[in-house]
């Protein structure tokens, strides 16, 4: 019985290896034949991306299949990255599964392109191409075509303002762009420009600057006072002061404005202004190492705000009490009575803030 057990367990293992054989001698033997390629678009598509219409499609990129040999599925993927990058900084569009079409929307694309480092609402050149992949062989990519694309951002686009003034001044060394001071637009799009900068020392110049770096649109001195020009030499910089700077890159004029800083209201001292006491303000000292204002006086549980120069031509209120400045709103509430140090930053462009702390 033991010797007719071990006849029948050698037969299935004699059945098992014939029938293992057999299925590899079979087998269809799968090896990559032909690329995919991009038929659409061509190259020379130009796009212009608008933060209105992110969700909308900007392109359907469409392609032939590619062949492996055999039935395989295929995620295929729409590959971008700077003009010449030989692709090193790859970026996806987007992938797909055994189709060969891909429909991309505008925020996809831009997406892509800032992280390419695109400047926003400025062409640029982009190489796109097919990857075509398995997970069992090696990819195969289409052609490359060359498109380009106008990308965009939702963020308020920035001036730097670089100089010979910036050592002395608290901004690190000259004419470095990463410590620069900088002006902001209104909102993405704009072109009215205001921030506020220290300048401290005799006889520097500066220049405005589109991007944090020499390789954007640069701003020198034009030819009237109160201009400027993407082609004239750097700008003379003002008497030393602290100046609110406002820039228009349309118009292609700048306004500096200077300014010292003070505390008005029934909760100070000297009380609001009146045609007896014009000047009451607590007086402010800048501190161009902190980039701050400050003064430390006493107040009562009253209101205050924050005007430039003795007078409301400039002046600071918080609508909200969210410790948010917004020029000419709502009294700031001071909560009980006591010694405060009082601090007023104006280092942000259009992102004014301050602060109220009892002693």
């Amino acid at each position: 019985m033991r010797n007719l057990t071990k006849v029948i367990i050698a037969l299935f293992a004699v059945l098992a290896v014939s029938c293992t054989l057999d299925e590899v001698k079979d087998r269809a033997v799968i090896s990559p034949v032909g690329a995919p390629v991009l038929t659409a678009p061509e190259t020379g598509a130009s796009y212009v991306l608008k933060p209105e219409s992110a969700a909308a499609q900007i392109e359907r990129f469409v392609w032939t299949s590619a062949d492996f040999g055999g039935p395989v599925e295929i995620n295929y993927t729409v590959e971008i990255d700077k003009k010449g990058n030989n692709f090193a900084n790859v970026q996806s569009l987007g992938s797909i599964k055994a189709e060969n079409q891909l429909s991309v929307t505008q925020e996809a694309m831009n997406t892509a392109v800032l992280n390419l480092d695109a400047i926003p609402f400025t062409p640029a050149d982009y190489d796109v191409r097919i990857k075509a992949a398995t997970g069992l062989f090696t990819p195969m990519y289409s052609d490359i075509i060359t498109i380009t694309v106008t990308g965009y951002t939702t963020e308020n686009p920035k001036l730097w303002i670089p100089g010979g003034y910036q050592a002395a001044s608290g901004y690190g060394s000259d004419w470095t762009h990463s410590s620069a001071p900088q002006l902001s637009a209104s909102g993405f799009g704009k072109v009215d420009f205001e921030g506020y900068v220290n300048f401290e020392g005799t006889g520097a110049k500066y220049k405005y600057s589109a991007q944090p770096s020499w390789t954007g649109t640069n701003y020198g001195a034009g030819a009237d006072a109160g201009k400027i020009s993407t082609t004239g030499g750097d700008i003379d910089m003002p008497a030393a002061g602290y100046y609110r700077v406002e820039v228009d890159t349309e118009k292609l004029t700048q306004k500096l404005t200077a300014t010292a800083w003070g505390i008005t209201g029934d909760a100070t001292p000297g009380g609001w202004p009146t045609d007896a006491t014009p000047k009451p303000d607590i007086v402010m000292n800048y501190d161009k190492d902190t980039k701050l204002w400050t003064a430390t006086s006493h107040l009562k549980a009253a209101k205050i705000k924050f005007r430039a120069n003795f007078a409301w031509d400039i002046n600071f209120g918080d609508d909200g009490a969210d410790g948010t400045l917004e020029y000419g709103k709502a009294d700031i509430s001071v909560p009980s009575e006591g010694n405060y140090t009082i601090t007023l930053d104006l280092s942000n462009p259009r992102e004014y803030t301050y602060t109220l702390k009892k002693n």
